[in-house]
């Protein structure tokens, strides 16, 4: 007998889309293509399922849109070596440091939380963002709370609403992968067909 969970849960995701604000994933989209016309490059970070996202994105902004892109979770020897040797906290702000991250460059952050100063979460994701502004670098990011850092400090920041209490992770989460498919969609970025759309008759 059906729980009516997997009804439940379309209507939240459902609620969730309607909430968000289009106005914001303009400007996320319009922010990225700016770094990308300025020459340049898209570091995008995540930790654990965004890690997945992140990697994924890698290939659709470099394959879609022609944006040099990386995520440092795709070269895990060197997250790895970072984390034994200089700990969690530092990883990423490293990794961009030995990846000369600019002024003309941007970050782009997945993340449920986007990250805590005050109680210390996601601090690596802190300290990454924290460099990139260090640096005169653009901060975007889609993630799943208003009061997180990187919506708090970020130049372009769509914010997935977080309604339901008890999927905020599982929302944020997938959600994200629709966005920035949105995102490698758009006009202001897309720059090749995508394979199934292309060979249509």
């Amino acid at each position: 007998m059906s729980s009516g969970f997997v009804t439940r849960y379309l209507a939240e995701t459902q609620a969730i889309l309607q909430a968000l604000d289009p106005a914001r994933i303009e400007a996320l989209a319009t922010t990225l293509a700016g770094v990308r016309e300025g020459g340049g490059r898209l570091f995008i970070l995540g930790v654990g399922g965004s890690a997945g996202h992140a990697g994924h994105a890698v290939n659709d902004f470099r394959k879609l849109c022609g944006f040099e892109a990386y995520a440092p979770t795709d070269n895990v020897s060197e997250l790895t070596a970072r984390t034994n040797d200089e700990g969690w906290h530092t990883t990423f702000a490293a990794w961009l440091r030995g990846s000369r991250i600019g002024p003309a460059d941007g970050l782009l952050v997945f993340s449920v939380g986007g990250g805590d100063k005050e109680r210390d979460i996601s601090a690596n994701i802190v300290s990454a963002v924290d460099l990139a502004r260090e640096v005169g670098a653009k901060v975007t990011g889609i993630v799943g709370r208003q009061g997180g850092y990187t919506a708090l400090v970020g130049d372009a920041v769509v914010v997935i609403p977080p309604l339901y209490a008890d999927h905020i992770t599982p929302h944020t989460e997938g959600l994200c992968a629709v966005l920035w498919h949105c995102l490698v969609s758009h006009p202001a970025l897309k720059r090749e067909a995508t394979k199934w759309e292309s060979a249509a008759p």
